[in-house]
């Protein structure tokens, strides 16, 4: 079936969305990545689903930014160098590049930025990773500054001193606009910072990580961006230093994100499928 614009999924709906209830008082929320020791839990975090109405942003792109919101769409990017995104080493030689230049273009007062990985995710019931339906946040402030600490060696602890972020660049992979399970994001502004939970990743090597799960509550306002293409981007601002200061002005920094079921998709669109890269951005 040939895909036209009364195909594409669009409006504001309401949509399932996945969010997760605090631990226990008095408990740490984690999640074992391999497999939990004997007689252990494997999480700790009940997961629930919650009808919420979210809106399409398509047209009003640019009412959106990363001090504000947390995220911010980047339209019209030239086509990328790498085609076929199947090999990673052919994407850090020709994407990454791009993907740097686009933030130092973008983000103002930026200097630096450090791509410390990325994942693709395929529609194909084999992929090793899907689309994630659950609302979370990538990084935390601990898991930040580990972060800064790991790849930037001798000079973490002078760029620790400045203002650093860490932002996903987001893009679908589709060569037609995106269809189904859209991504969802949540502006900063409207975010609580009581229902953000921190999640101990726990590693059988013990290394520790730390995501951030999303308790629900009505006053978050829930967006997305329909029939995405792949000459968009969509930056999310998982961390941002400077939103810790006592006299900020910055809403930035914690953006909550799912992907989620479109209720007006057709039964048989096209699997979205898509790429992120996390950057560490420094500056100004």
């Amino acid at each position: 079936m040939a895909i036209s614009a009364t195909t594409i999924p669009s409006g504001t709906v309401t949509a399932k969305l996945n969010f997760s209830r605090h631990p226990p008082e008095g408990q740490v929320a984690f999640n074992y990545v391999d497999a939990a020791p004997a007689g252990e839990a494997q999480r700790n975090v009940e997961r629930f689903s919650q009808d919420v109405s979210v809106e399409d942003i398509r047209g009003r792109e640019s009412e959106f930014s990363l001090d504000r919101d947390a995220f911010q769409v980047i339209q019209d990017v030239s086509e990328s160098k790498e085609k076929e995104f199947v090999d990673d080493e052919s994407i850090k030689a020709n994407y990454y590049p791009e993907v740097e230049k686009l933030l130092l273009d973008n983000i103002p007062g930026s200097n630096r930025v450090f791509l410390f990985d990325h994942t693709i995710r395929r529609a194909d019931a084999n992929a090793n990773r899907k689309a994630v339906q659950l609302v979370h946040i990538d990084q935390t402030a601990y898991s930040s500054e580990k972060r800064v600490r790991t790849h930037l060696g001798e000079d973490a602890e002078k760029l620790l001193q400045g203002r650093y972020r860490i932002v996903n660049v987001w893009r679908p992979l589709n060569k037609n606009p995106v269809e189904s399970m859209p991504l969802g994001f949540a502006s900063s502004k409207t975010l609580d910072q009581k229902d953000v939970i921190p999640v101990e990743h726990r590693y059988a090597n013990g290394y520790v990580g730390q995501t951030a799960g999303i308790a629900y509550n009505p006053s978050q306002k829930w967006y997305y961006l329909s029939g995405m293409v792949g000459s968009e981007r969509l930056l999310l601002e998982c961390f941002d230093s400077e939103s810790l200061k006592e006299d900020s002005t910055i809403d930035g920094g914690r953006v909550p994100h799912t992907a989620f079921d479109h209720p007006l998709s057709r039964p048989d669109a096209e699997g979205r499928e898509s790429i992120e890269v996390r950057a560490l951005v420094f500056g100004p």
